[in-house]
C-alpha cells in the first residue's frame, strides 16, 4: 500500500508506522507505542498563544493547538506534563475542524498545530473539511523535527508554515537528550521535505508569516558547540530562504531523579552562552534569525494544560 495513503487513513492506526520508530503498534485495538498515544486524539489545550515568534504571534495570537503524547520524549520537555499523559479532550476529526474555525473567529493569525504527528490521520480528515473554505487562515505545523517524509509528504497543500526544531546535529546527544540516535538524519531530511514543499518565506504588508519554514533552536547549558554546528549546517544549506529562531527559554523543569543523570541540564542558559551563539550567526552572515531578549527561561512561557481553552 502507498505510504502517502496509509498514513491519511484512521487504518493507520491499527498498524502504526507513522513517525520514523515506525512501532508498528495497534493502537485501534488499545496497544500504544512511544508516542503513548491510542487512537483516540486527545488535545490538551487549545487556545490563543502569544509566545510564538513575532511573525506567528502577531497582535492577536497564534491559534495553538496542543496534542498530548510525543514520538521523541526529550528528558528537557518544558511540555512534559502531556508528554505521556493522555490529558485534555478526546477529538474527532469534525471537533477539531470546529476547534480550527474557533481560533480563527477568537482572531487568531494561524492555526499552529502543536506535536501533532502521531494523531496524522485525524489531522488530515480536520484540515480536508475546512481548508479551501472556511478557514482563511494559514496553518501552522509546529514540530520536534521527527519527522517521516512520507508522513509530511501527506500534508502537503494543507499547511502552509513549517515550524519545526533542530535540536542537535550529534547523533549521540540525540540518543541522550532525545532517545533518538537517528534525529540528526531524520529531522535534516524532514525539514528538506519542507522547505520544498513551501518554497521560500512570504511575509504579508503587517510582517506576519503567509508561507515558509522557520527552524528553531533551543540552546542548552553547555550545548554551545552543537547550536553553532546546528546554525552553521542550516545557513549554509538555506541561507537566506528560511527563518532560524534562536531560542534562549531552557528552563530547568526535570524532576530531581532526572537531575542526578542530566546534572548539566540542572541550570538556566547563561546569558553569556546565548550571546556567543548570537555573534556566531552574525559572523556567518545570518540576517533571518528570531533572537530572545532578556531573561525569558521561566515557567510563564510553558502552557497551562490543566484547562482546555
Amino acid at each position: 500500500m502507498d505510504q502517502t495513503i496509509s498514513v491519511c487513513s484512521p487504518g493507520a492506526y491499527e498498524n502504526c508506522r507513522i513517525c520514523p520508530r515506525r512501532c508498528g503498534v495497534n493502537r485501534a485495538a488499545g496497544q500504544t507505542g512511544y508516542c503513548h498515544a491510542p487512537a483516540d486524539c486527545y488535545v490538551a489545550r487549545a487556545a490563543l498563544h502569544f509566545w510564538e515568534e513575532p511573525c506567528l504571534s502577531g497582535t492577536r495570537g497564534s491559534g495553538t493547538v496542543f496534542f498530548s503524547g510525543c514520538s521523541l520524549g526529550c528528558v528537557y520537555c518544558q511540555n512534559a506534563a502531556i508528554r505521556s499523559q493522555m490529558q485534555g479532550q478526546i477529538r474527532t476529526p469534525r471537533q477539531l475542524a470546529d476547534d480550527f474555525l474557533d481560533l480563527q473567529e477568537q482572531g487568531g493569525h494561524n492555526i499552529n498545530l502543536v506535536t501533532a504527528a502521531h494523531y496524522l490521520p485525524h489531522v488530515i480528515q480536520a484540515l480536508e473539511l475546512v481548508r479551501g473554505g472556511a478557514l482563511r487562515i494559514p496553518v501552522v505545523y509546529n514540530s520536534g523535527g521527527y519527522e517521516s517524509v512520507e508522513s509530511l509528504k501527506a500534508l502537503e497543500g494543507l499547511v502552509d508554515i513549517y515550524l519545526p526544531d533542530l535540536k542537535t546535529l550529534s547523533p549521540e546527544r540525540g540518543r541522550k537528550y532525545s532517545h533518538a540516535e537517528d534525529y540528526p538524519s531524520v529531522a535534516t531530511d524532514a525539514i528538506e521535505e519542507m522547505v520544498r514543499q513551501t518554497g521560500p518565506f512570504e511575509l504579508d504588508a503587517e510582517g506576519l508569516m503567509r508561507r515558509g519554514v522557520i527552524v528553531r533552536h533551543l540552546i542548552l547549558p553547555g550545548g554551545r558547540e552543537d547550536a553553532k554546528a546546528v546554525i552553521r549546517y542550516l545557513y549554509e544549506r538555506y541561507g537566506d530562504r528560511i527563518y532560524l529562531s534562536l531560542m534562549s527559554q531552557y528552563t530547568p523543569v526535570l524532576p530531581e531523579a532526572e537531575r542526578e543523570r542530566f546534572p548539566e541540564l540542572a541550570r538556566r542558559l547563561r546569558r553569556r552562552e546565548y550571546d556567543r551563539v548570537v555573534d556566531y550567526a552574525i559572523s556567518l552572515g545570518v540576517t533571518n534569525a528570531f533572537v530572545q531578549e532578556g531573561r525569558v527561561a521561566k515557567e510563564s512561557f510553558i502552557p497551562d494544560f490543566s484547562q482546555f481553552s
